[in-house]
């Protein structure tokens, strides 16, 4: 391990970042009779609306209409040395269902052995009393298929149609764009830095070629690919540019990439899980081996409602 990374626990050798697995991988289902069954108010949310992977799962609730089906609570951005935090403030609040003070709380009520970094989100199931789930990408798959008897809306976020590609694109997306930047960004050598950041900026430039007769990623369909992308683009120039390192471009300087982002952005329902205060402030304040003085820079400026002029690539011509 490397005493002066970010994470030890989850340093390579050679000073690269490596994620750690997501410990708790159970899974909601339709069944009624299952040890999770799909039923309005079991399920409760637990994310912050800075972090990329938090941001997905929430926006997935919303497109699907769960918001009267999977409660939710918001935590504070600011993670000190007792981890995630609940408290009353500007956009987050107290935990109303365990009266829990700090996530780790969840972890280890749920796993008394767990000793891994606590993470959001977190899906708690308040019958079992226990997290369901720490995996993003679980939850978002359980979101779009498991209350469709329950209320939650048919948009379909993972079109059986589009498949395998839509699965090979958004592990592409992962790989070097959505923990691309977290492997430049918590390196601690310059070998170890260089490598993602060259991976990352050449897959922003192959999506860049894509979008250019694409509105989406793959036609006029929204998937969950998009938002998967979504999430670390809305994110990119206002924190992983300068705190990340990863300076090469802006999303500002790909024309195709930064319309598409005010195209997502503007979508019904998607403003209202952007915090860019808590973005910046989580990021600036809370990696103090990244940055020490935890001074939170005032800008950039940054203005999503700007016209995109994505809608001349919605033909059905250019399905």
């Amino acid at each position: 391990m490397n005493p002066i990374a970010q994470f030890p626990q989850e340093q390579s050798t050679d000073g690269s970042f490596e994620r750690q697995d997501d410990a708790f991988r159970n899974f909601i289902s339709p069944d009624p009779n299952a040890p999770h069954p799909a039923v309005a108010g079991r399920y409760h949310l637990y994310v912050s609306l800075a972090c990329p992977w938090a941001s997905r799962a929430l926006i997935v609730r919303n497109l699907k209409g769960l918001q009267d089906i999977v409660s939710m609570s918001v935590i504070d951005p600011i993670r000190d040395h007792r981890g995630w935090a609940f408290r009353e403030g500007d956009g987050y609040t107290t935990d109303p269902i365990n009266l829990f003070q700090y996530l780790s709380e969840a972890y280890h009520a749920s796993d008394p052995h767990f000793n891994g970094r606590v993470t959001v989100p977190v899906l708690w199931d308040k019958v079992a009393n226990t997290i369901l789930n720490n995996s993003e990408d679980d939850i978002c798959q359980m979101f779009n298929t498991a209350f469709a008897n329950v209320g939650a809306n048919p948009l379909d976020l993972f079109p059986s149609d589009l498949e395998p590609a839509h699965t090979e694109l958004a592990d592409f997306i992962y790989q070097h764009i959505n923990n691309g930047v977290y492997k430049a960004g918590f390196a601690s050598t310059q070998s170890s830095y260089e490598k993602p950041v060259r991976e990352l900026f050449n897959a922003l430039d192959q999506l860049e070629t894509r979008l250019t007769t694409s509105r989406y990623l793959f036609g006029n369909r929204i998937v969950e690919a998009d938002w998967r992308l979504f999430c670390t683009l809305v994110r990119f120039d206002a924190v992983y540019h300068g705190h990340f390192k990863c300076n090469l471009k802006r999303i500002i300087d790909y024309p195709n990439l930064n319309a598409y982002l005010l195209d997502l952005y503007q979508q019904p329902g998607i403003a209202d899980t952007v915090n860019i205060d808590h973005i910046k402030r989580h990021y600036y304040f809370t990696h103090h081996d990244i940055n020490p003085t935890q001074v939170v820079p005032l800008g950039p400026i940054l203005d999503f409602t700007q016209p995109h002029g994505r809608e001349s690539l919605s033909s059905p011509s250019r399905l």
